[in-house]
This record gives structure tokens, sequence and C-alpha cells, in this order.
């Protein structure tokens, strides 16, 4: 199997690797490219720990082939915080203790960041909604579910 070419732009930033066909964008993301903290969870999509959003669309990493990513502008976790801080949903689960062990964390905040870019002013329902195929063990939805309507109003407030 030949190697492919891939010319992308992940966080902002311009990015060419090669990687063989079958390969999923999680793999190339966290093992040709470092960038581990999109996490596999389930490898079947089902669990939403590798979400990352695709010229502006929440996907699962794991089902889509990184040769597909080519002229795509990828957003992960790591191009959330910027200039040295963290973005108002980063800080808000921290403050608030929205997160636990870390695995469904990164997925829930890029997941989080693409409704509140669509839906700035989302209701409880429209959150639990939005966050729907992200699965946590460890802390529950209240706390995370909290935290999205949190950010939301104060960054409602910020842009006031």
């Amino acid at each position: 199997m030949s190697k492919m070419h891939v010319t992308t732009t992940i966080n902002g930033e311009p990015t060419e690797f090669l990687c063989d066909p079958d390969r999923s964008l999680l793999d190339v993301l966290r093992n040709t490219l470092g960038l581990t903290g999109t996490k596999e969870g389930c490898g079947t999509g089902d669990c939403g720990a590798c979400s990352v959003t695709v010229d502006g669309r929440l996907v699962c990493a794991c089902l889509m082939l990184a040769v597909e990513a080519g002229g795509c502008e990828i957003g992960t976790i790591e191009g959330m915080a910027q200039g040295g801080e963290l973005h108002p949903l980063q800080q808000k689960f921290l403050e608030m203790a929205a997160l636990q062990c870390g695995i469904c964390t990164p997925g829930v905040l890029v997941a989080a960041k693409a409704l509140l870019e669509k839906n700035p002013d989302p209701t409880e329902t429209e959150v639990r909604f939005g966050l729907a195929g992200n699965l946590c063990r460890c802390t529950g939805y209240d706390k995370i579910v909290r935290a999205v309507l949190d950010t939301a109003a104060e960054m409602r407030e910020a842009v006031q």
C-alpha cells in the first residue's frame, strides 16, 4: 500500500503528512502529528472522545480517514487555547470541576465550542442535545451542562 500525501490546516497551521490510505484521522493526529489531546475511547464513533471539527462541522476522528482531511480546516483541543490563554470553556470547566479523568473532556470541549459557535444562546435542552454524542463515565453531565451554559452567558455579556 503506497503512502498518500495530505495537505491540510490543523488549528490554523498549514500541515502536511504522509499516511496509508486506510489510517484514521485520529491515528494520524495522535501518532503521526503528536496531537494527543484527541482521545480514543471506543474506536466506533459512539463515545465522542475523538471529537474534532472539520471545516466547522463536528466529527468523530476515529471514523474519518486521514486522507479525507486534504484541503480541510481541522480543529482539535490543542487549538482551543489561544496566545497562552485558555478558551472560556476550558476555564469554566476548571472552575466548575466539570471534568475528572480527562478521557472525554477534550471531545466534550470541542463539541461545546462547536455548539456555541453555531448557537451562542443555547437552552439547557439544546446543550444536552448538542453534547449527546459525548459520553462521560466520571462526572455525570450536570456540571458539564452548567459549565457550557455559564460560559455561553459570559461570552454573550463580553460581546455587549
